[in-house]
């Protein structure tokens, strides 16, 4: 379906007549629209001064786009009348559909029935504000809005109006080009928006304001569209679903839940998350200005000291670095900047050359070297109110644009303090193609954002989805007879229904043993795990233990660190991966990272560095190293028993994942699914 009509409108229909229908005719000729406008009201002449018709039927045409602003019982038929007529789109602005469900009874009926109304047509909403087109000059939107019209700019997509209302009256700079709500995305998702508007070649980067992901794989076709039209995506992801935390049983539900699948699909998509509104919006400044960062690799410069260390005591734990100066750097500095001044990145380069235009931009040039991915140059400027005219200042600004220039690498301006950026500052830095930043924290988390969305096309996403039936828990034993099935190394292993049979069983084997009680899911809580027992002393442990079964397991010694291995069914996001420090350290130190199904070796080789444990896996201060290879081998098992499983898995958990210097073995294994 195509959303060019909806989103580029050559004609719109108003339909309503209350205070926000007027308000979207009166932002239509605020914005510039140069389209046929056609309000619709049954008994009223004229909306805001513009004549009005009586019924979508009685349109001299069917409209590109249209603004449905009655309420939801309404809205149906009004809808259902567009769909025939031909329309391009409509924006459905009443509540009180499926996101009311709870409190108003029918909610979720009424909005399969507007679906089904729609047809083919394209429809916002409902429950959301319209849309802005400040490229083209359209506003399906029921409020006031701070946008101007631009020629290019980036697209911002939000589940939430008054967050989207909020971002049109940003004062930083950054040149908005669309500006989109989606609602409840009854029909029209956010992933085929982003898709229509990143096809406008005048849009540079896509921001998403996201409560929470649909289709996993509707996303990964909007990741595949930027990726072939090299258009970044960045993210501010919010909230948190139940859906992902499927139970509570195992530990790998309770330490992924939902935030960290959504973490790991952006990462597989190369959609960069920003932690904050402000950091969305700096990022997509610096993408609008200065595209994706090849590396972190930063120049600083500043004239004072205090701000040199801010910016390098800030960028401790970002992953952005300052590269220490060349020779070529330091003979160019200091023949800029003479004897007194101490060379290093970032650079204080004092007040000596401070309003000299040629000396500044000598300086910021010197500074800067090809291979650097961006210059900074720190810069408060004086309150326009309090303070006069600021020359020595925009001295600053011609010197970066020169230093811009001579090399080819991406400039910018940091204010320590954001309201330290005027706004007229910021929208001449980006009309020069510099970026003016509003905080060094939001700043550097940019920059570090910019530098990795280099995203490679993997392996589609295993799907997932709802369970049809509740789960049930396998016993151990049959767990790991599965999961052994697909290659994972268990240790040996015997049943025994009474304590009797569990020490006949362990009358020939070598000690130590461990003997486990069946019949709970965390066995250690509940006192049903015993270690280093010899042959012997299985019936008075099982005897004590008083359990409806027994499990009797060769010990697995020898132990360089224990790992948790994970998989849980994340409806939101596909099936979730989580690797982290296993047995008495799970809950102890949450040290985990997380990955989507399927992922490659080499994937899984780099989460695991990620994880503080990492050392120990390596062989720490001399110790023996785990078995990388055999690690890597268990958490492939793992994997390919999820896809071959996928249909009716909730989840399975090996915890802990003994690693020794020569193989790695499951000492304990949960699955949870449905069916057989």
């Amino acid at each position: 379906m195509s959303l060019d009509r909806l989103l580029r409108p050559r004609s719109v229909a108003v339909i309503g007549g209350g205070v926000w229908c007027a308000s979207v005719v009166r932002e239509c000729r605020k914005i510039g629209f140069a389209g046929e406008l056609w309000p619709v009201h049954p008994s009223k002449a004229e909306i805001s001064g513009v004549p009005a018709y009586p019924s979508v039927d009685a349109l001299p045409d069917a409209p590109d786009a249209a603004f449905i602003g009655v309420n939801r019982e309404a809205t149906i038929p009004v809808l259902r009348a567009l769909a025939t007529r031909g329309a391009g789109g409509a924006v459905c602005f009443a509540s009180g559909f499926q996101e009311a469900e709870a409190e108003i009874a029918g909610g979720a009926s009424l909005q399969a029935e507007l679906v089904q109304a729609a047809g083919d047509m394209a429809i916002l909403g409902p429950n959301c504000y319209g849309f802005l087109n400040a490229l083209d000059g359209a506003a399906l939107w029921p409020d006031q809005h701070g946008l101007v019209r631009t020629e290019r700019g980036v697209a911002i997509i939000t589940q939430s109006s008054n967050i989207a209302l909020n971002i049109t009256m940003q004062r930083r700079g950054l040149p908005l080009a669309y500006v989109v709500t989606v609602g409840n995305q009854a029909k029209t998702d956010m992933a085929e928006v982003g898709a229509a508007l990143l096809q406008d070649p005048r849009v540079t980067a896509l921001g998403l304001h996201v409560e929470g992901f649909g289709d996993p794989a509707r996303m990964e076709a909007l990741a595949a569209t930027a990726r072939r039209l090299n258009k970044p995506i960045v993210a501010l992801k919010v909230g948190a679903s139940e859906q992902a935390r499927t139970a509570t049983v195992s530990h790998t539900a309770s330490l992924a839940g939902s935030d960290a699948g959504a973490r790991a699909l952006m990462a597989r998509l190369g959609i960069g998350r920003a932690s904050s509104l402000p950091a969305l919006l700096e990022t997509l400044k610096l993408l609008h200005a200065a595209g994706p960062l090849p590396h972190t690799g930063i120049a600083s410069l500043s004239c004072s000291g205090g701000e040199a260390s801010l910016m390098a005591d800030s960028a401790l734990g970002t992953g952005v670095t300052f590269p220490p100066l060349t020779e070529l750097q330091r003979t160019a500095l200091r023949s800029a900047l003479g004897p007194k001044v101490a060379l290093a990145n970032p650079l204080d380069y004092h007040t000596y050359i401070w309003g000299n235009a040629a000396a500044m931009a000598g300086t910021f040039t010197a500074m800067m070297t090809p291979d650097l991915a961006l210059g900074c140059v720190v810069l408060d400027f004086p309150r326009p109110d309090r303070c006069g005219p600021a020359p020595d200042w925009q001295s600053a600004i011609d010197g970066a644009e020169a230093a811009a220039r001579a090399h080819g690498v991406p400039m910018a301006l940091i204010a320590s303090l954001p309201e330290n950026m005027p706004e007229e500052i910021a929208d001449d830095c980006m009309a020069r193609g510099i970026t003016p930043f509003f905080g060094i924290a939001e700043a550097l988390e940019s920059i570090a954002l910019a530098a990795r969305l280099h995203p490679a096309p993997g392996a589609p996403i295993l799907a997932s989805g709802p369970l049809t039936g509740d789960p049930v828990t396998l016993p151990e034993a049959e767990a790991k007879a599965a999961l052994a099935a697909h290659g994972l190394a268990v240790p040996r292993s015997a049943r025994a229904s009474s304590p009797d049979e569990a020490a006949r069983r362990a009358e020939e084997w070598p000690a130590p043993l461990v003997l486990k009680g069946e019949g709970a899911a965390h066995k250690s809580e509940a006192g049903l795990v015993r270690l280093n027992l010899a042959p012997g002393e299985i019936r008075t442990a099982a005897e004590a233990m008083a359990a409806p079964g027994y499990l009797i397991e060769e010990q697995i010694t020898g132990a360089v660190a224990e790992l948790l291995v994970g998989v849980t069914r994340d409806p939101a996001h596909g099936f979730v991966l989580t690797l982290g420090a296993g047995g008495t350290l799970t809950e102890l130190l949450s040290d985990t990272a997380s990955i989507l199904v399927p992922a490659t070796e080499a994937d899984i080789s780099a989460a695991l560095d990620t994880l503080r444990i990492a050392p120990l896996l390596s062989g720490y201060r001399g110790a023996p190293a785990a078995d990388r290879p055999a690690m890597l081998q268990a958490i492939l098992a793992i994997q390919s028993y999820v896809v071959d499983n996928a249909a009716t898995l909730a989840e399975v958990e090996v915890n802990p994942l003994i690693c020794t210097p020569t193989r790695a073995v499951a000492a304990d294994a949960l699955i949870r699914k449905v069916g057989p």
